[in-house]
C-alpha cells in the first residue's frame, strides 16, 4: 500500500495556522487529484484544498480544528483501485458564474445547482451530526457548499433564522440557546476592528451628495455603456474614481503610519468592502488611479465573486492603501465606518433617499446621499479630511470634471 501524507499549505506570509471549515468528501471516499477535498480557513481568506493525487481518503482532522501550517490533516491511499462507478467531480464546463454578488435570503432561489450532482443534498459530517441531533431532514435546509453540498454553517444558520427542528417541536421547548464556535477570519476581524479603535486617533466627518447627476447619467447611458464595454455602469466606479482624484490632491489620506514615520503612496490601491457568507472581506483594487470606469466596474466585478464563492485568496485583500464601503445596500442611512488598517482613511457611503434641499432659494426634492469619512488624526489633520471629503462631494455632483480639459469629458470618462 503506498500513502500519501496530505499537508496543510501555507496560505501566506505571516499565517501559521488555519482552520478546517469543511469536508467536502467523506472517510473512505475515492478522490481524484486536483479534486477539492476540504475548505481551509485562514484569517484572510477561505481556500479550497486540492487533492495532490488520486485514491482513497482517510481523514486525520475534524471541520472546526485549528491546525498547523505543514501539519498533516489526511491520507491518500494511493495504491486503491479507480471504483468502476466513479463520477469525475472536476468537469466544471457546465458551471455558470452569477453576474452578480447576491446575500442568503436571495440565495434561496439559486442556492441549487441547475444540474443534480453527487453532492446535491449531502450533508457534511459536521452538518449531519447536528441534524441528527435536532432531527432535522435536508429538505429544511438551504444549501449553500459546494455543487450543492449542505455546510455545517447552513444548518446553523437554518436554525438561527427561524425554523424549529422535529425534536424542538415534540418536546414543545422553543426557547433553546447555542454556542457557535467564531471562524478564524470572524476572530481576526474581532481582534483587528479592537485594535484600531485602541491604537488610532478615530475621527469622523460628515457630507452630503446630490447623487441626480450620477443617476441622470447612469439612466441615459447605462444600455449604451453596458453593451459598449459588456458590464454594468454602477455607482462605485464613479466613487473610486473621484476617490482616486481626491487622495492625489491630499496624500495623508492614502498614507500610513510606521514607527516615527509616515508612508505615503504615489498610487492609489482601493479595497472594496464586500459582504460573503464567511463574513466581511475586503478585496483591493490594485492601480485604480489608472483605470477606466469599465475596468474597475470589471474588477470589482471579479472579486466580489471570488469572496462570495469563497476562492478570494490573501494576496488580493492585502496591501490596500484606502477602502470604500457601501452600507447602503442594506438600507444604512448613516455610519462611522472603521478604518481597515494599516491604512488610515475610510469613505462611507449610504442609501439614497429623496430629501428636500434648498437650491438657489427654492426647496426641491432630491436624491440625497450621506457620506462619512472616518480617519486616523494621527496623520490626516481636521483641514484635510474635510476638504478631501469636499472634493469629492464636488466630483460626483460634477462628474464632467474628473475629465477636466477634454473636449469631451462626459463620453470620455465613460470610454465611450
Amino acid at each position: 500500500m503506498s500513502v500519501l501524507e496530505m499537508k496543510v499549505p501555507s496560505p501566506g506570509e505571516s499565517i501559521s495556522e488555519v482552520e478546517i471549515a469543511q469536508w467536502l468528501v467523506s472517510e473512505g471516499e475515492y478522490v481524484e487529484k486536483d479534486q477539492a477535498i476540504a475548505e481551509i480557513d485562514s484569517d484572510k481568506a477561505t481556500l479550497e484544498l486540492p487533492a495532490e493525487k488520486s485514491g482513497t481518503i482517510s481523514l486525520k482532522a475534524e471541520e472546526g480544528d485549528a491546525v498547523a501550517v505543514g501539519s498533516v490533516v489526511c491520507l491518500i491511499d494511493t495504491s486503491a483501485e479507480r471504483p468502476a462507478d466513479f463520477q469525475s467531480k472536476n468537469d466544471t464546463s457546465d458551471a455558470t458564474i452569477p453576474e452578480a454578488p447576491i446575500s442568503r435570503k436571495e440565495s434561496q432561489s439559486v442556492a441549487s445547482p441547475s444540474q443534480t450532482t453527487y453532492a446535491t443534498g449531502v450533508p457534511s459530517i459536521a452538518a449531519a451530526k447536528i441534524m441528527a441531533e435536532k432531527g432535522i431532514t435536508a429538505s429544511e435546509i438551504i444549501a449553500t457548499g459546494k455543487d450543492g453540498r449542505i455546510t455545517k454553517q447552513d444548518v446553523l444558520e437554518g436554525i438561527a433564522h427561524g425554523f424549529e427542528s422535529a425534536a424542538d417541536l415534540q418536546s414543545g421547548e422553543t426557547r433553546n440557546q447555542k454556542r457557535v464556535k467564531m471562524s478564524m477570519m470572524r476572530r481576526k476581524i474581532a481582534e483587528r476592528l479592537v485594535a484600531v479603535k485602541k491604537e488610532t486617533a478615530m475621527l469622523t466627518t460628515f457630507n452630503e451628495i446630490d447623487m441626480k447627476p450620477i443617476m441622470d447619467i447612469r439612466k441615459k447611458y447605462k444600455e449604451a455603456f453596458a453593451e459598449h464595454h459588456d458590464v454594468n455602469l454602477g455607482f462605485m466606479s464613479f466613487f473610486t474614481k473621484a476617490c482616486t482624484q481626491a487622495l492625489s490632491e491630499f496624500p495623508s489620506v492614502n498614507g500610513q503610519i510606521d514607527g516615527k514615520e509616515m508612508i505615503l503612496y504615489d498610487y492609489a490601491d482601493i479595497g472594496i468592502a464586500v459582504s460573503s457568507p464567511k463574513g466581511l472581506m475586503v478585496p483591493v483594487v490594485r492601480n485604480a488611479d489608472e483605470m477606466s470606469m469599465a475596468e474597475i466596474e470589471r474588477e470589482i466585478k471579479r472579486l466580489a465573486i471570488k469572496a462570495r464563492d469563497g476562492k478570494i485568496t490573501p494576496d488580493e485583500m492585502s496591501g490596500g492603501t484606502f477602502t470604500i464601503t457601501n452600507g447602503g445596500v442594506f438600507g444604512s442611512m448613516l455610519s462611522t465606518p472603521i478604518i481597515n488598517p494599516p491604512q488610515s482613511a475610510i469613505l462611507g457611503m449610504h442609501n439614497i433617499i429623496e430629501r428636500p434641499v434648498a437650491i438657489k432659494g427654492k426647496v426641491v426634492i432630491r436624491p440625497i446621499m450621506y457620506l462619512a469619512l472616518s480617519y486616523d488624526h494621527r496623520i490626516i489633520d481636521g483641514k484635510e479630511s474635510v476638504s478631501f471629503l469636499v472634493k469629492v462631494k464636488e466630483l460626483l455632483e460634477d462628474p464632467e470634471s474628473m475629465m477636466a480639459g477634454s473636449k469631451e469629458p462626459l463620453k470620455d470618462l465613460l470610454g465611450m
